[in-house]
């Protein structure tokens, strides 16, 4: 159907599952390779994956059926010697059913979130278990920019940069493969958005299959706080702080926290809906280190942080298990955070 250039040397060529063919050239394009007419010479042949294809000249015509075609393409002179060489990588119709990463519980394929509001922000996904592949491209930008963003990646294939006209992001790849982190380098977290980021990753399997998954997003609908850690307990109150990671001042960017207190030791916060015996759930605004007076028969408290002004992700909870002793009270503390 088409095909363009993702990388260097690295061809995509997008198929609807018919049979067909795609010319490489090894001398140049494959319209000078018709023009100059040498394109059936003997002293070059080609090998794909490292397998010596009967095919000789400067053309080489790839044969598509379906998403068969991929692959390594090499072409050589008479003595062995390598000239030119070209990944080519099958695009599937956009139509088609997505085949190498599956969705997530949110019924998306890519789940983005930020500590903060400082720019950086994090995207995971996770692997078909029969097509487990890599990042083979990352393209990042703000939707509004005029100019389109020209995308380069270093020798080792893990850290990419991409600059247009109003942003410039660097994106790494985790070492699981399982995610990409990327930092818009010209965001200001003071300045209210006015165009949402676009974030474009490319995967690839060992069979030469690429797809492209995409998200786009402001941080405010990313921002998720990191997880809540208790600093202080005493005989009747717990106290903790804002998350380090969180962005300052806070009076400026404030969190809202919400505390269950549990009569049953759960050893978890997951579920809390049937915790029967939840004592009561309470939301407030603080400023920076919180204090909750605990009630007495209260066994557990379970704790966590959302942006104080917008509705996004709630930050993972934190558990703390209360233990009194019989003769003073006094209340000692086990956290699982």
């Amino acid at each position: 159907m088409n095909y363009w250039t993702l990388l260097p040397n690295i061809l995509v060529v997008e198929v609807n599952g018919s049979m067909g063919q795609q010319p490489l050239s090894c001398l140049g394009s494959p319209e000078e390779g018709i023009v100059r007419r040498d394109h059936k010479s003997p002293d070059i042949f080609w090998k794909k994956n490292g397998v010596e294809e009967a095919q000789r000249g400067n053309l080489y015509f790839v044969q598509l059926e379906e998403s068969l075609g991929g692959g390594n393409y090499t072409c050589h002179r008479k003595d062995g010697s390598l000239v030119n060489h070209t990944e080519v990588l099958i695009q599937e119709d956009e139509t088609k059913r997505k085949k190498i990463l599956v969705k997530n519980d949110r019924e998306d394929y890519l789940k983005c979130s930020a500590q903060n509001y400082n720019g950086e922000f994090h995207c995971s996904w996770t692997w078909h278990t029969s097509r487990v592949g890599k990042v083979a491209f990352i393209k990042a930008w703000r939707i509004s920019d005029d100019q389109d963003a020209q995308c380069s990646v270093d020798t080792g294939a893990r850290h990419w940069t991409c600059s247009s006209g109003q942003s410039n992001f660097s994106c790494s790849v985790d070492e699981s493969g399982h995610g990409i982190s990327c930092l818009d380098q010209q965001h200001c977290p003071y300045a209210e958005e006015s165009q949402r980021m676009y974030i474009s990753v490319y995967v690839r399997t060992e069979h030469f299959l690429v797809e492209n998954y995409s998200k786009q997003f402001y941080l405010s609908e990313i921002v998720k706080p990191d997880i809540v850690r208790i600093s202080k307990v005493n005989t009747t109150m717990i106290e903790w702080s804002y998350p380090s990671s969180w962005s300052s001042p806070y009076s400026y960017f404030p969190l809202t926290f919400q505390i269950v207190q549990l009569r049953r030791e759960h050893k978890r916060c997951d579920n809390l809906s049937r915790a029967s015996k939840a004592t009561e759930t309470l939301t407030y605004h603080s400023a920076d280190v919180c204090q909750f007076k605990v009630k007495h028969k209260a066994k557990a408290v379970c704790v966590r942080a959302q942006d104080a002004l917008c509705n996004s992700q709630w930050s993972e909870w934190s558990h703390f298990r209360l233990r009194r002793h019989k003769n003073n009270k006094r209340i000692k503390m086990s956290a699982k955070q």
